[in-house]
């Protein structure tokens, strides 16, 4: 086989995974992050196959001999079994795909097995625990203690995703119906009601952030009024003239500074109307407000946020913001909470999904039986 043969394949096949990413876009409304992971654990695979059989090993031609080879591999590469089982279905998605096109004739990914996992079931901080975190952000725990607190209050008090929270438009807020609309994945939708402890913290947040949008606006102002007058006095082309008249804007962004600092100090209420974004949250330095990003929180940022407030009040620092999701809706059913409207509220699929919850209740359980009754000591 000669060495040209390699990209020749690769090709082939790459382009094959690029029709399977665009149908998952474009027709089954795949997040980013899912077509990254589909992206990665596809490529990985059929970079795998062109390297160990060769141009004459075409997609119809792989057998579920080679996909369990390259299973072996990743286990050989020191990846626990959970990534194995991510690959593999990924590739078992893309046969499908593959079977449904016409392109095979029998769909091998099907013959290999899923790895056996162990069942971890997620560390669930207790209702007086979350109640002390969500009741108590200041600013040694903070840089914006009402917009964290929150997006504490809607993580635990709707049991939304992290990807969903920074995805939150002013417009998803349905005060009168109190209610949140939230576009899960696979761009479904559904609402969620607005508890009192979260309509009262996103008010709050809300009157701040109106305010920091407002002062990001008159030193927006200011700073073009300066570089106008800079621009009438000099006739746009003497450099020197230019380096004199900078120092006004810089007088200018001194004026709005504090509140783009990491303690900003807000004004009691705004009387102008200030920079329009639709994002819910927004990041302290409005970077990338008029861009794409509209100034919008980030996944990791609100990873970051959390972890830092639940560490500094006393949780383990394992915490992040799904963890809250799960005792979203691990709290519910505790205090008796019908499992379908759990499975409602949190967005899930399957059921099966949130039957993991009447595990870890059940398995909270046997912890309080092994510690208190008498016959189990």
């Amino acid at each position: 086989m000669s060495a040209a043969a390699v990209p020749i394949l690769a090709a082939t096949l790459d382009s094959l995974v690029a029709d399977f990413l665009r149908v998952l876009a474009n027709e089954r409304g795949s997040s980013p992050h899912t077509l990254r992971a589909y992206q990665r654990e596809l490529h990985g695979f059929t970079a795998y196959i062109s390297e160990h059989y060769g141009q004459e090993q075409s997609v119809d031609l792989i057998e579920h001999t080679h996909i369990r080879a390259y299973l072996g591999t990743l286990y050989d590469r020191g990846l626990a079994k959970a990534s194995a089982a991510r690959a593999l279905a990924a590739i078992r998605s893309w046969f499908k795909w593959l079977a449904r096109a016409g392109l095979l004739e029998q769909n091998a990914a099907s013959l290999v097995a899923t790895p056996k996992l162990p069942k971890h079931l997620p560390r669930v901080p207790s209702i007086e625990q979350m109640n002390r975190v969500v009741e108590s952000v200041g600013e040694d725990a903070a840089s914006w203690p009402a917009r964290d607190t929150a997006i504490l209050e809607l993580l635990y008090g709707c049991g939304i995703r992290n990807a969903e929270l920074v995805g939150l438009n002013l417009e998803d807020i349905h005060w009168a119906n109190e209610a949140i609309l939230i576009r899960g994945k696979g761009q479904k939708q559904r609402y969620v009601p607005l508890g009192d402890a979260a309509a009262q913290a996103l008010r709050a947040y809300m009157a701040e952030r109106a305010a920091l949008l407002a002062a990001a606006d008159k030193g927006s102002s200011a700073l073009q009024a300066a570089e106008k007058t800079k621009t009438e006095g000099d006739g746009g082309s003497n450099p020197r003239a230019r380096q004199i008249d900078s120092a006004p804007a810089s007088a200018a962004e001194g004026q709005f500074s504090p509140f783009l600092s990491e303690n900003p100090s807000f004004p009691a209420a705004s009387t102008g109307k200030g920079i329009e974004t639709p994002a819910l949250f927004l990041n302290l330095q409005l970077r990338g407000l008029g861009k794409l990003s509209q100034a919008r929180l980030t996944t990791r940022s609100v990873g970051r946020i959390v972890k830092r407030i639940a560490v500094l009040r006393g949780l383990s620092a394992d915490v992040h913001p799904h963890t809250l999701r799960h005792a979203f809706g691990t709290h519910l059913l505790e205090e008796g909470a019908d499992l379908r409207a759990i499975q409602e509220l949190l967005g899930h699929e399957r059921l099966s999904t949130t039957q993991r919850y009447t595990q870890l209740t059940t398995a909270q359980l046997t912890v309080v039986y092994d510690r208190t009754h008498p016959r189990a000591r």
